[in-house]
């Protein structure tokens, strides 16, 4: 009994102790007008889930204003408000001034960084979200004033978005750390391209490196393994005439799930496991070789499974105009393009053009190509046929389940394009001559092996007919024997 409750007066102890502590570090929340928060004190979001406060990451000694998931003490930082101006010891302070605008001030006071926005009100609060999201809002309203999550930096959280807002042209996009320890803006980006299909996009500069496939109204087209995770996190793109945009939730009860562009430029979807209490990567791209952008070329189409040939290759109906390298290391195609081996016969209205299918692809490139979600595959086709600077086309939008509806149609060269499990099929404009070369192949495939089961069989009737005859012949000497000997 004695241990008993010598054990809960400890329980009761640590329990008091926790909440000193929460109280001393902590100021809940909100920050009301006229308070401030120093290095060592932060805002706890409803729930627990995530902390605002100022922290230095790996190595470094600088600071950082920031918010980070509670669970792993620091170490996922999904948002910096000073990026690119670090503090360089620990007498930071971040403000809610007079003017509803959030203000961090060095060991000077002098503004390190600012929300840039004076919201007026007189009862102007900041408050982290139970998503993650830093808010400035009307203490009687929930309507933002300014959010951080307006702001990206390198992370996104469910309910936030990629995109762009049509009428201000402003964008919504990550934007990776310079290296593990600097979270100033690096060399990769990851945009959702609004041109076309949207689709998302990882930049380094001005040069696309990885591209996820159009959205098909269920994911984007070249990533089908989300389909095993979208019932936890729900994606969803949107296109108004307002803003296109693309963002996920999390269902009720989903691990926590955070998605990153890190600084060496890959994209990552990460989930928080409660019972080994570590974050696990569900998600990398790019994750072969042939999700490099363009890796092929023009009209080449990548092949995960072709290891031996440098992952190269070419759509039907066209073929490498000089062999690319492929002794190991296998080298990039320069100077190789897919061409085409007979042109096209299509003017003045007529042609003797058709189209193949190339099935089980992440779809090409959408940014220069023409979309209308209002019309069958069918007639997404006859478009095509009429259209001499059609190059091919595909269903947009795949809910409906067969082979899908709406159009996206390439007059451009068709660009990294590549096998993928679960891919979509591509109808790619070609001669009545390779067609015609492509039909005959079949016939052959059907015609030799069935030519050969019957010489087979007419050879195995003929060797039969003929026993049969020798042994028939053979009866009346049989029987002749037979009276001789009874004689």
């Amino acid at each position: 009994m004695r241990a008993t409750s010598l054990l809960r007066l400890l329980l009761i102890c640590f329990y008091l102790l926790s909440i000193h502590t929460f109280a001393a570090a902590g100021v809940g929340d909100k920050l009301e007008k006229g308070q401030n928060l120093t290095d060592g004190d932060t805002l706890v979001s409803a729930g627990g889930s995530f902390t605002l406060g100022f922290f230095s990451p790996g190595a470094s000694t600088k600071r950082y204003l920031g918010i980070w998931f509670s669970v792993s003490n620091g170490t996922a930082v999904c948002w910096v408000a000073n990026r690119d101006q670090p503090l360089v010891d620990k007498s930071g302070m971040l403000v809610l001034n007079d003017l509803g605008s959030l203000v961090l001030l060095d060991g000077s006071r002098r503004t390190v960084w600012s929300s840039d926005f004076s919201g007026g009100a007189s009862a102007v609060v900041a408050q982290l979200l139970v998503s993650g999201n830093l808010v400035v809002h009307n203490g009687s309203s929930d309507a933002s004033l300014w959010q951080s999550f307006d702001h990206p930096s390198d992370t996104l959280l469910p309910d936030m978005k990629l995109g762009k807002n049509r009428w201000t042209g402003a964008e919504w996009q990550l934007t990776s750390w310079r290296s593990a320890d600097d979270p100033a803006p690096g060399d990769y980006r990851r945009t959702l391209e609004t041109e076309g299909l949207p689709e998302l996009v990882v930049w380094r500069g001005n040069v696309k490196t990885y591209r996820t496939g159009p959205w098909n109204g269920l994911y984007f087209n070249g990533v089908p393994e989300v389909s095993a995770y979208a019932g936890k996190y729900p994606l969803r793109a949107t296109t108004s005439p307002w803003e296109t945009t693309y963002g996920y939730t999390a269902a009720p009860g989903a691990p926590l799930t955070r998605v990153v562009v890190n600084h060496t430029g890959k994209a990552e979807r990460w989930e928080w496991d409660a019972s080994s209490w570590a974050w696990t990567r569900i998600f990398q791209g790019p994750r072969d070789p042939c999700d490099e952008y363009g890796r092929c070329g023009p009209f080449g189409l990548c092949d995960p499974e072709a290891a031996s040939s440098g992952f190269y290759g070419c759509v039907e109906g066209f073929s490498f105009s000089s062999p690319p390298a492929t002794t190991p290391p296998a080298q990039e195609v320069k100077g190789t393009t897919c061409r085409r081996h007979a042109a096209l016969d299509c003017a003045g209205g007529t042609t003797t053009d058709g189209f193949a299918v190339v099935r089980g692809v992440k779809l090409p490139d959408t940014q220069n190509a023409s979309v209308d979600m209002g019309v069958t595959l069918e007639e997404c086709r006859a478009r095509c046929f009429a259209n001499c600077s059609c190059l091919a086309y595909a269903a947009a939008d795949i809910r409906g389940g067969g082979d899908g509806s709406g159009c996206v149609m390439w007059t451009d060269a068709i660009v990294d394009l590549r096998l993928v499990d679960m891919g979509q099929n591509l109808y790619l404009r070609l001669s009545k001559s390779e067609l015609d070369d492509h039909k005959k192949f079949p016939v052959l495939l059907v015609a030799i092996p069935l030519a050969s089961i019957v010489i087979i069989l007419l050879v195995v009737f003929a060797i039969w007919w003929r026993r049969k005859h020798t042994i028939i012949g053979a009866i009346p000497q049989s029987h002749a024997m037979v009276n001789y000997m009874q004689c």
